[in-house]
């Protein structure tokens, strides 16, 4: 016999209050100080991958420490290194190699950092945040990429070794023909900025879809649950405000430059991921209109209810009013000159009056469409 086993922490998680409501992801939104020295976590395992390439062929490896990539600063072809996991020594080791200055590290080990654009001594420094979506949590979690952009190479900095969304882009490196191979450093970083920012697409339709069945939800059968989803949503759409909007003005800062790092011919695809960051925020900025009114809609859907309650009491008190002053002349303590009172139909009159007369205010509220 298979006896399912009962997971206690399942179930007693939803009996506190901050769980429900997610006070808990409030607070991991609003603790940002840029004034505290972050204390990042060191990284158990750094993963370096190397791209070197150019029209002709391409070099894809994997390095075993991040001194190994040092060699490909002269290799006279567009390289890209990756490093997965942010060692504070490493990042150093490499940034001195490449002549990186000592900002752009700090910014590189930075926490919580909001997306900008530098441009310091020759090296073009992008840092922003990649999104993904959590099923098992529902909610919206973030990664921190810094991307150096230099002559004839571009390092990129990772936190997270496990996920990125660069895999269509390492697949067209693989193709002779792709535009990547043809071109230059700052096409690749161009490339880099694009899919991140349609990755952001695919985490907003993610939650639009979530809002979708909310929307449907409130409508049908509103309760304390869906104001919680409701508020939680809300929170999650603060992330991606937080992490999409600085994104506009990193990529105009970029087409504002006049560093020779930059193409002419690379321009216009800046534009385009800047068109795209615009529509996104746009997009955002509906949702978070939608989830204004879905809360408004949640509170006119209480007070709707409120009402009818509060109509069908007044309704019932009216009709009960009657047959209450009746029970209240024949309940008095004085029978003098009131000879009703002693008649053999008395009793059966004011019955029926008691039933008649609300019958009758029954069928006036209904001809005027009070109900």
């Amino acid at each position: 016999m298979n006896v399912k086993k009962i997971r206690p922490e399942k179930y007693l998680r939803y009996l506190y209050l901050p769980n429900l409501f997610g006070t808990q992801r409030t607070k991991e939104i609003l603790s940002v100080n840029p004034t505290i020295i972050p204390q990042r976590e060191e990284a158990k395992e750094v993963l370096v991958y190397v791209f070197d390439y150019d029209a002709a062929g391409v070099e894809e490896k994997r390095l075993s420490a991040v001194s190994e990539c040092f060699p490909y600063k002269a290799s006279n072809r567009v390289s890209w290194i990756n490093i997965d996991g942010l060692r504070k020594t490493d990042v150093e080791l490499v940034c001195n190699h490449y002549n990186i200055h000592p900002l752009i590290v700090e910014d590189i080990l930075s926490i919580n950092q909001r997306p900008k654009m530098d441009e310091v001594e020759g090296v073009l420094f992008c840092l922003l945040n990649m999104l993904y979506y959590s099923d098992q949590k529902q909610t919206v979690e973030q990664e921190q990429i810094s991307i150096v952009l230099g002559k004839e190479f571009v390092i990129t900095f990772q936190e997270d070794a496990s996920r990125d969304v660069f895999n269509p882009l390492r697949d067209r490196l693989k193709l002779s023909t792709s535009k990547a191979r043809q071109r230059g450093a700052d096409y690749l970083c161009y490339t880099m900025l694009d899919l991140i920012v349609d990755n952001y697409y695919v985490v907003m339709e993610r939650l639009g879809d979530r809002i979708e069945m909310l929307e449907e939800e409130v409508i049908r059968n509103s309760n304390k649950r869906s104001l919680a989803r409701i508020n939680q949503l809300r929170k999650e759409l603060i992330v991606l405000k937080r992490n999409i909007v600085p994104v506009r003005d990193l990529v105009n800062g970029i087409l504002r430059s006049e560093s020779e790092l930059l193409d002419d011919r690379t321009t216009k695809y800046f534009k385009d991921v800047y068109d795209h960051i615009v529509q996104a925020i746009d997009l955002n900025e509906n949702y978070r209109d939608i989830m204004m009114s879905m809360q408004d809609l949640y509170i006119n859907n209480v007070n709707l209810r409120m009402n009818e309650v509060m109509k069908v009491m007044a309704i019932v008190t009216c009709l009960l009013a009657p047959a209450t002053v009746i029970g209240g002349v024949f309940g008095m303590n004085f029978d003098e000159n009131v000879n009703f009172f002693h008649q053999p139909w008395g009793f059966y009159t004011a019955v029926s009056l008691m039933l008649f007369i609300p019958i009758l205010m029954l069928w006036i509220f209904r001809k005027r469409g009070w109900f």
